[in-house]
């Protein structure tokens, strides 16, 4: 897939999901087979901009090229010069963010709440748009309710004002996560703009990938919560639309290995203080659905150094793999 001058690998993204898509994360993702990752959502507020949170949202060090930024506001003036901003900072394509459900950003009138005033979308797009000289994308919903799913209308929109492309989460605002995503109106949109489309929602598996792109006819997919404790699950899905076949489930010695790798680099990017307190959440979810997991982040949760952290995720899948010796 192409956005602007940038010919993707393949067709799989990397979600911006606030509070996981670190620069860690995204680095391991695209490593692991993600043809583009987007940062975290990047507040549009100029008086955040010296924060510690925001200047590490900033940092690109190291990062594949392309690098996406997602940015985050309502007024179209104040988006243009975030837009800039991040630019000059080594954004290489900005997203905007018209998808984020949370209650925090939208009583802001920011993220999906945008979706309801389709003027106002135009007017915000274009600003963006004639800011920079990058590609921009956009990030949406189908619509602010099962009643009103004007994803159509807001994508035409979108397609005027110069998006290059527009990621589709297949749930209005008003789901936010509940229930399951439906994929019809996404493939209304591909089917009524020229623009790449790219669909997103419950894409948990690569069975599931492939049904997605044949019901939508998507030029991509966007994986989200299920690249949280997996990032492998790019090169699972790369592999299954490649051949047909499904990969076999990776070891638990190099998933031990995968994990700490993740987690000294949490240390490095944000110090072992906070890093240890970051690592905690992901190290829940590479522990998710596996045997004595529950007993296993307990014990997480109390560890205070890197050192103990390590050890136990050292413990706990030797465990795990002498458990399995056994079995066998």
């Amino acid at each position: 897939m192409q956005i602007g001058p940038y010919k993707l690998e393949n067709n799989l993204l990397l979600a911006p999901m606030a509070g996981v898509t670190d620069r860690p994360f995204r680095q391991l993702c695209r490593e692991m087979g993600a043809a583009l990752a987007v940062s975290e959502m990047v507040s549009c507020d100029a008086s955040l901009r010296g924060t510690k949170k925001t200047v590490r949202r900033l940092d690109h060090d190291g990062e594949k090229s392309p690098i996406s930024v997602q940015i985050v506001g309502s007024e179209p003036e104040q988006m243009a010069q975030a837009a800039q901003s991040n630019v000059d900072h080594g954004a290489q394509i900005i997203d905007i963010n018209m998808g984020c459900p949370a209650k925090k950003v939208c009583k802001r009138a920011a993220g999906s709440a945008l979706l309801k005033d389709e003027q106002h979308v135009a007017r915000l797009l274009d600003a963006v748009v004639n800011a920079v000289d990058v590609p921009v994308t956009l990030k949406i919903r189908t619509g602010t309710d099962l009643e009103n799913r004007n994803g159509v209308r807001i994508a035409a929109i979108a397609e005027d004002a110069g998006i290059q492309a527009i990621a589709v989460h297949g749930r209005t605002r008003a789901c936010k996560f509940s229930g399951s995503a439906e994929y019809e109106t996404i493939r209304d949109i591909k089917q009524s703009v020229k623009i790449p489309i790219i669909a997103n929602g419950d894409i948990d598996s690569p069975q599931k990938a492939a049904f997605v792109l044949s019901r939508t006819g998507a030029d991509a997919l966007m994986i989200g919560r299920a690249a949280q404790g997996r990032p492998w699950i790019f090169n699972e899905i790369n592999h299954y639309l490649t051949t047909g076949n499904a990969m076999p489930e990776p070891d638990l010695d190099w998933v031990a290995e995968t994990l700490t790798g993740h987690v000294r680099q949490l240390y490095e990017f944000y110090g072992e203080y906070l890093g240890i307190r970051i690592a905690r959440k992901h190290i829940a979810w590479y522990s998710r659905g596996r045997p004595d997991g529950a007993v296993f982040r307990n014990k997480i949760n109390y560890t205070e150094s890197a050192e103990q952290q390590i050890q136990a995720i050292r413990d706990y899948f030797d465990c795990l793999q002498n458990k399995g010796d056994l079995a066998a």
